[in-house]
């Protein structure tokens, strides 16, 4: 992913982070509005039952807690015990003892709200005071708590947010991954076949328009069949291509002639090692080395590992297939520079630099992308991926090992 991708894939976690977050925030506090709303209808509703069932009693002393009454009776007013400054509000009785019609108010005295509630019944004026103190205490409370848990939930539901909206896009950014990898994948892949053919095609160009005798129709014949052969081949790559781009799909393997693949690949690279002057032998006594896997994705193993070993040899290289207990074992060998530990430990990333070119700096050559290619098609088929030095010290030996087939 390139830094761009992954910046914009940044800014959609925070913005997605930042909905997320907004949306569960506005939803606690929706929740909290109506929590509180309900809670301050359970307090009003008290005071008012508390205020009703004063007017039914007998005596001031006969008051719950946090109720004061007092009862007016001919102009004499009995009133509670320890009944706060302010209380009874003798203007309201004197008014609904002439008016004869109940009067409800809100009073604060000393720092205190109360409610008081004055009323005419058989023949005298009762009035009720209900302290809010409590209520008011409760719903204060209320507040506190729904205002830390609001400011809890926020940094919470922001964390989650993230959280979520990174599992989110992460879909997304493989996909664009899959997509960048894909692209790359294609443009080195399709470099050494398309580099075979053109190489073939101005073998027999020459052949034909050369000034040296005219080639019998069987060699012409020979190289168009190569040609067409290439040509197949190019093919089969697109298409694994095209298969490897959705890793979802699943692949049919087949029992495959490591040692067949091999014999190929060598006819194959023959022009273009020619080309270079660097011999090109393949070795081992057996004739079938049989695993199980994709033939098409095999034989890439064999053309990107010859194409790298090319790149980098002075005189030659050589093809290895033989069997080592229960795996086959590909050895690509070549004599040039070799690797150095600090490129070994990067050999299989991608676009990675390695050795220098062993000669002919004009051609492009590189490892890198088509080691890193090898090793993804190593590990879908459970095998394992290897480089040492060749045998004397010089020159390079690229190892895959594979479980043989069944039998």
């Amino acid at each position: 992913m390139t830094p761009r991708d992954a910046s914009e894939l940044r800014r959609a976690v925070r913005r997605l982070a930042v909905q997320l977050t907004t949306m569960i925030v506005v939803l606690f506090v929706l929740v909290g509005t109506l929590v509180y709303s309900i809670v301050a209808a359970g307090v009003q509703e008290s005071a008012t039952r508390s205020l009703a069932d004063a007017m039914h009693i007998d005596s001031p002393s006969d008051a719950p807690l946090g109720v004061f009454v007092a009862i007016s009776t001919g102009g004499n007013v009995l009133r509670s015990r320890e009944e706060p400054a302010g209380l009874p509000d003798i203007a309201a009785i004197q008014r609904v003892a002439q008016t004869q019609q109940e009067e409800q108010e809100n009073v604060t005295n000393g720092g205190r709200s109360y409610t008081i509630l004055t009323t005419y019944r058989d023949g005298r004026v009762i009035q009720a005071a209900v302290d809010r103190h409590e209520g008011q205490e409760e719903l204060t409370r209320l507040l506190l708590a729904m205002t830390i848990a609001a400011v809890v939930s926020a940094v919470l539901a922001a964390g989650l947010s993230v959280l979520m909206a990174r599992r989110a896009m992460r879909p997304m950014a493989e996909s664009l991954a899959l997509q960048r990898r894909f692209v790359a994948d294609a443009s080195h892949e399709l470099r050494t076949p398309l580099t075979l053919i053109s190489t073939r095609a101005q073998l027999l160009h020459r052949k034909l328009n050369g000034d040296e005798t005219k080639p019998c129709q069987n060699d012409v014949t020979a190289a168009v069949a190569k040609l067409v052969e290439d040509s197949r081949r190019l093919t089969g790559i697109l298409d694994d291509l095209l298969l490897s781009a959705d890793p979802r799909e699943t692949v049919t393997y087949t029992v495959v002639n490591l040692v067949s693949l091999a014999r190929q690949a060598v006819s194959q690279a023959g022009p273009e090692a020619q080309q270079r002057t660097i011999r090109l032998t393949r070795s081992g006594s057996a004739e079938t080395v049989s695993v199980r896997g994709s033939d098409v994705a095999l034989q890439r193993v064999f053309t990107a590992l010859l194409a790298n070993a090319l790149d980098h040899a002075e005189t030659s290289v050589e093809v290895a297939v033989a069997r080592q207990g229960g795996d086959a074992v590909i050895r690509v060998i070549d004599d040039g520079p070799g690797f150095d530990s600090e490129t070994s430990a990067r050999l299989f990333e991608r676009f990675a630099s390695a050795r220098p070119v062993a000669s002919d700096p004009g051609m492009a050559r590189h490892y890198g992308l088509g080691l890193a290619l090898v090793a993804e098609i190593v590990a879908r088929h459970n095998g394992t991926i290897a480089v040492e030095r060749a045998a004397g010290g010089g020159g390079a030996s690229v190892n895959v090992t594979l479980p043989l087939a069944e039998q």
